[in-house]
């Protein structure tokens, strides 16, 4: 099955490539563990001169590259933009920080002299989603490749152009051939390649099901990896909250990427006093969104990624509607071509329904109504997953309460989740494992070796 870019504004086919054969296969997993073999000698200062070079290529090229990836995937050409910029960023934080990061750890010990050193794994498989084509990819790639580290990239099959682009631009940057290499690889193929001896461990992003695979595969070949799952990330509304804040946020964090992300507020659990008041003005924000043409800058949310995925929402939807939820914003698909899908807001949604045991990918929030703080913290741990939460209260007790009592690897105090290179990224239950950013990112491709002289 070829690798097809479609554009998920019109429905047009914009390029289609072939998979790579078994022979060419073969040569660039030789070609990725022959680079290794000399790549990991080199210091922590050129692997940084090559890292700047490739963030300032894409600063330097920052609308064009944007521009694919809206036509590629359909995010709005400003979270694009964001995108590319972000990229950049993280890649000059690990030029500067690996070697700070990555340095001999002394430990104290009944030795004369004992300690800890990082030292790089190998050629390391990243399997990656379409939401953020190449943000996903340079957080892996930003921290493995400063730490040593080859990476392959097998990219989503929707998003072959963005995954010329990352290979594209560390070559331009200096990077030695074979230090990041793109595959087009069939999904069927990737155990194959976990199995692979020229393959030292494997990170994906991506649904549940795919982690089940990897992660099947990886232990099999007992091959380290990580995991970066869903999510129905809940949205805390609390007592203290100041709803002139918290309220926009709500329809960022739910929108965002066109609500086609793991981290994006899927459900907002509000206590019972601030309920009606912040029910109202969240759907009126969300209905008075532009969904249209996301190059266009008046647009707010664009087209899900691809007819598959609008029918997915519009099922989900549809089942709460029918088995009794009500209808506060949206609703309902946009007529004409496209993937589209209006922002909606669903109260009355119960774990009978599709909407209330799914995740939401796409711009659908469900709004949930608690007694009290303690009640919300319950329902925000009622689902398998555990990545991201959000939490809106003035009040510090009511702040600690909720960081202390949430499940979930990230927590956010009046602020939506995001990622950021300094802070570890990643979740716990069916949201997977290990961590990607910062030095638990940077580390968790490395070998750390423990070095005791008596």
């Amino acid at each position: 099955m070829p690798y097809v870019s479609t554009n998920p504004t019109t429905g047009e086919v914009l390029a289609t490539f072939e998979e790579h054969s078994d022979a060419e296969l073969d040569a660039l997993l030789s070609r990725a563990a022959s680079t290794f073999t000399t790549y990991r000698q080199t210091s922590f200062e050129q692997r940084a001169t090559w890292m700047r070079t490739a963030a300032e290529l894409y600063e330097g090229e920052l609308p064009n590259i944007a521009e694919v990836l809206t036509k590629e995937m359909g995010k709005t050409f400003a979270a694009a933009k964001g995108e590319v910029a972000k990229c950049a960023m993280t890649m000059r934080y690990y030029a500067e920080h690996a070697e700070q990061l990555l340095g001999y750890q002394e430990v104290s010990s009944p030795a004369s002299s004992s300690g800890i050193r990082y030292e790089p794994l190998g050629a390391i498989l990243a399997v990656m989603p379409w939401n953020f084509p190449l943000w996903q990819a340079i957080r892996f790639a930003a921290p493995a490749l400063m730490a040593g580290n080859v990476g392959l990239l097998k990219h989503a099959s929707n998003v072959p152009q963005s995954a010329l682009i990352l290979e594209d631009v560390f070559r331009r940057a200096g990077f030695p051939e074979g230090a990041f290499t793109n595959l087009f690889l069939a999904s069927k193929n990737v155990a194959k390649v976990i199995a692979d001896d020229r393959i030292a461990a494997v990170t994906l992003t991506g649904s549940e099901a795919a982690g089940r695979s990897v992660a099947s595969a990886a232990g099999t070949a007992l091959k380290k990896c990580v995991l970066e799952l869903g999510g129905s990330d809940p949205f805390i509304v609390a007592e203290s909250a100041d709803l002139d804040k918290a309220v926009p946020m709500a329809v960022t964090g739910r929108v965002q990427n066109n609500g086609q992300s793991c981290i994006a507020a899927k459900r907002f659990i509000v206590v019972a006093s601030r309920y009606d008041e912040f029910l109202e003005a969240f759907a009126t924000q969300m209905d008075a969104l532009v969904v249209g043409d996301p190059l266009d800058p008046a647009t707010n949310v664009g087209p899900l990624v691809s007819a598959a995925q609008r029918e997915e929402i519009a099922g989900q939807v549809q089942d709460a509607i029918d088995k009794g939820a009500t209808v506060h914003a949206g609703g309902a698909a946009v007529e004409g071509p496209g993937f589209f899908y209006r922002p909606t807001v669903l109260s009355g949604v119960t774990p009978q329904m599709r909407a209330g045991v799914e995740e939401l990918f796409g711009p659908v929030a469900v709004v949930i109504k608690v007694a009290d703080l303690d009640e919300a913290i319950t329902v925000a741990n009622s689902t398998p997953w555990g990545l991201g939460s959000s939490v809106w209260a003035e009040d510090a007790t009511e702040q600690q309460r909720a960081i202390a009592g949430l499940e979930a690897g990230m927590v956010f105090v009046n602020a939506i989740v995001a990622s950021v290179p300094e802070l570890p990224f990643g979740g716990i239950k069916l949201s997977g494992y290990g961590r990607e950013l910062s030095a638990l990112g940077i580390r968790e491709f490395c070998n750390a070796k423990t070095v005791y002289v008596a």
